[in-house]
Formats: structure tokens, sequence, C-alpha cells
């Protein structure tokens, strides 16, 4: 009789590995605390719900290491990036979804599967002794009682960031007389026409008042256990960004480069605040980068000195949470099993990568891994030189441990060039010199074909397997 895989939350990472060994032939039961436990950052009781933007980052496949996640995951067969395109909305070079229609299909899907059966409620500790086969995929937010069972297990203190949520618009009360349309350098992207996003213009004055506003609204308040809590570096809030220095915006998310005030040509935007589609009806935009920790009628009077935005109505606010994630280095092995009790298996953030599609692609390696493992089948890790097998080896073994004072400084990580093997410098290509810039755009087509042709092999080329 085949044993049952249980998989503890039902988030990005949770539904991708009852995706994956389901599809293997292996009986999951799905366990999700939601909604009769809710948490600091979800709003549904919904599989996958996308908490903070609705975007899964750049789908270039030839020149981004995250669009190399995406390619290698849609041959894997994933659930989450068959439904990323099916619920994608126009979002310039990136891949953003309608973030409920994608919850709502991911949900339906899993539960009318006939080898999963959804359990909901809290499971406050470790897993009873009988559970042979386990994934813990319950993210940054895992609730409490069963992060603090996992930390006296492991022996390990937890590591924690600060991570914040950007305010979502109501696209009617952008004042489209200001704001004009048009995606950065007019590039389209998947579902796009290149002229994906909201732009607001600011002079040198307008930037300047922004800043300070930024800097004197109240923030919300930290407990005493959290003040010494860092912030992950990819999701800093917006106000935190500026108080390191008055230009950083302008070279962050409020960079003007490759922008045109379609209603004042010739005169060039000192800052742009853009805001992305948020959902299929186009009725919600996400302000891209404005993570915040400002209280909430601070968000609104600041927001709304934004040019275009002075009577912006907020469908939803920014906020803050706090993550948790394991020192995998330490406590995993390259099976992503807890090494203290291996039938315990980690996937998704809290084993230390950032970004949806990161968890959703842990996920994917942890339900791949069960599945062999119930099977009585050796699980061969992808390479380090693939976008699976970097983040593994990342999590599990790349980070340079330090002995000093400051303990461990492992942190959580997306996806990038950084964390595979190095490629050779290209000097030319058919005799001819590049340029710099040409360098750098070689190198990155090297490392996604390297990427791509050694996955397959990995993979043995199986057709991959969508959701129907």
């Amino acid at each position: 009789m085949t044993q049952h895989l249980h998989i503890i939350g039902a988030g990005m990472a949770g539904s991708e590995a009852a995706w994956q060994a389901v599809n293997a032939g292996i009986p999951v039961v799905l366990h999700e605390m939601r909604p009769q436990v809710g948490t600091e950052a979800h709003k549904t009781g919904g599989f996958a719900e996308l908490v903070c933007s609705n975007s899964f980052r750049s789908d270039d496949a030839e020149q981004n290491a995250v669009g190399l996640l995406h390619w290698e995951m849609r041959r894997a067969g994933s659930l989450i990036m068959t439904l990323a395109d099916r619920h994608k909305v126009p979002a310039g070079g990136a891949l953003a979804v309608d973030r409920e229609a994608f919850s709502e299909d991911a949900t339906e899907t899993l539960k009318r599967h006939p080898l999963v059966t959804v359990e909901y409620g809290e499971i406050d500790g470790l897993p009873p002794a009988d559970w042979a086969h386990v994934i813990i995929s319950t993210g940054p937010l895992t609730s409490p009682a069963l992060a603090q069972a996992i930390r006296t297990l492991t022996g390990e203190d937890q590591l924690a960031f600060f991570d914040a949520i950007a305010p979502i618009v109501h696209r009617e009360t952008i004042d489209m007389n200001v704001a004009w349309f048009q995606s950065r350098y007019d590039k389209v992207g998947p579902g796009g026409t290149g002229k994906d996003y909201i732009n607001c213009p600011m002079d040198r004055e307008q930037y300047a008042a922004f800043v300070q506003a930024l800097m004197d609204g109240e923030k919300t308040d930290f407990k005493e256990w959290e003040k010494s809590t860092p912030y992950f570096s990819g999701c800093l809030p917006i106000e935190v960004m500026a108080d390191s220095g008055v230009e950083t915006l302008r070279h962050g998310p409020m960079k003007p480069r490759g922008l045109t005030n379609a209603h004042n040509p010739a005169v060039k935007p000192y800052a742009v605040v853009q805001l992305r589609q948020d959902n299929k009806l186009g009725t919600l935009y996400n302000m891209v980068g404005f993570q915040t920790k400002l209280k909430y009628a601070d968000q609104v009077k600041v927001f709304r000195t934004i040019p275009g935005l002075e009577n912006a109505e907020f469908a939803r606010l920014g906020g803050l949470h706090r993550n948790t994630f394991l020192n995998s280095p330490r406590v995993l092995d390259k099976q992503l099993q807890l090494k203290a009790d291996p039938r315990l298996r980690f996937a998704g953030q809290v084993t230390g990568v950032e970004g949806y599609v990161e968890s959703a692609a842990m996920g994917l390696m942890a339900g791949r891994m069960a599945a062999a493992q119930i099977k009585g089948e050796v699980f061969t890790v992808p390479p380090p030189t693939t976008a699976h097998g970097a983040l593994i080896n990342h999590i599990t073994g790349g980070h340079i441990e330090t002995t000093d004072s400051r303990g461990s400084s492992f942190q959580p990580m997306n996806v990038n060039f950084g964390l595979f093997p190095p490629i050779d410098k290209i000097k030319a290509v058919n005799g001819k010199r590049l340029t710099h810039t040409e360098q750098a755009a070689a190198r990155k087509r090297a490392y996604t074909q390297r990427a791509m042709n050694e996955f397959d092999i990995w993979l043995g080329t199986v057709t991959s397997q969508a959701a129907e």
C-alpha cells in the first residue's frame, strides 16, 4: 500500500509540492490552517495566495535568472507556472497575475484531484510520529507553536527578517491627465503591449518634498524582541531606502530611465512612481517597489502627494510582517530533509529562498524528492548549473559560514546568476570584440543556455505535464 505524503501549508511551495507528488502517483494529505487560523499578511483561506506583489518578476529566460527558473519549472510540469500563464495580466517584461483568480484556480485544481485530501486546522507542534513522510512548507509566517517545536528539535535559533507589502490603488481614482501608460523602454512582455505601467512623474522639488514626507511619516512600532531583526534587501520598505540617501529612490523603484512623459515629452521627469496592473479587470494597480511600514493614515497622506494620485483610493494599504526561516545550511541535507529528523522535509521560503517563484521551485523539488523516496527510488538533485540546482546548493551548502561574533550570516536569496558556477569571460563572438554591454548579455545567454541543456538532461527530456 502506497504511503501518504503529508504537506503542511498550502502556499506556493506546498501547492506545488502536492501537485508534483500526486502526478507521481503519491496520495497527499494537504494541511492548511487558514482560514481557521489567520496570519498577519494573508487575507483569504485560498491556496497559493499572493500576499505581497502580484508579479513573478522577469519572464526573460535568456537574460534573467528568474526567467530561467520560470522556464525550468514549465519544463518540469509546474502547477504554479501553468496557473500563472493562465491568469497573467499585462506587466511589461514581467509575468504578473490576477491574484484572486490565480489562488482560486490553485485551490480548486488541488481540491478536485482524486489523490489530494485537504485537512484544515493548525499543526501546533511537530507532526505525529506515525507520519512517515512530511513536507513542511509553512512559509515565512510559520505558526509560533510549530516554529518553536522546530527550533527545539534542531537546537538552532530561527533567523528572521521583516517583509513589507505595497499598497494597491483603484485605477479609476488615478488622474490620467497627469499620469500615462508606458513600460520602461516600451518593452513588451508576457501578455503586454509596451504600455503596461501607469507612470506618475515628479520634478526635483516634488521629489525632495516626497522623500522628506516619507522620513517624517509615523512608522509602525516594533516589539522589543523584533528590534534587531534585519530587513531582506530585496523587499526594503520605501522609507528605509529613502533613509539611506535622498537620491536612493531615484536609482531604485522611482528611476525615470526609459520613460517619456506623454503629456510633456520635452521635460524629462526627475523621478517616476510606477503602478502595475494587479487584476485581470484592470481595476486595481499595485505601487511598484512601495513596500512600507508607514502607519495607514500617513500612507494615505504621503502617497496622495504623488502627482496623479492626489485623489487615490486604496484597495489595500501597505503593511509589515515578520518572516522566519531556517538556518538551512546547518540543519538541512541535500534532499531538503531535516538532519535531526529525516522524515521531515522543508520547502519554500522557510528554507531561505526569497520570492514566489523560488518558493514554488523548492516545493517542486521537495515534492519530487518525497515521491521518489516513497517509491523507493533515488532522487538526484539538478546540477548547480541549473536554476533549481543553484538554489538548492545555496540553501544547503553554497553559503559561507562566519566564525566571528556575528554568528551565521545566512540570509534569504532570490535566484541570480551569482549563485551559478561561473562562466569564463566571453571576449569575442565570431571574431568580433564585444563591448561591455554586449559581453554582459553574451554571458547571461551562456548561463541560460548551459542551464537549459543540463536541466533537460537531468529531467530526461520528459514532456512536461501541465495542469488540466
